[in-house]
């Protein structure tokens, strides 16, 4: 899945279901470390406000822990909410 820039969604909202959909998948497991802003900016080719943005969003979901200085990590299976 990647940032479609012609599609009516914020480029935020299009990276966090990237994120989301790869953690469910299993690509991302608990308490392992999500790239970094910068890589996940390169990767996608969008600003890094709009990583931020993707990662504040997953953390208010339950998805992911942000600890200042170290990073953004996948939140334990038990923080995530029900599917």
């Amino acid at each position: 899945m990647t940032i479609d820039q012609l599609d009516e969604r914020p480029l935020w909202v299009q990276l966090a279901a990237i994120l989301r959909e790869r953690i469910l998948a299993g690509e991302f497991e608990p308490r392992q470390t999500l790239p970094s802003e910068s890589h996940l900016q390169q990767e996608h080719g969008i600003s890094r406000g709009s990583v931020r943005r993707a990662i504040r969003a997953l953390a208010d979901e339950g998805y992911v822990v942000v600890r200042q200085g170290r990073g953004s990590f996948v939140a334990p299976r038990e923080a995530w909410p029900e599917v």
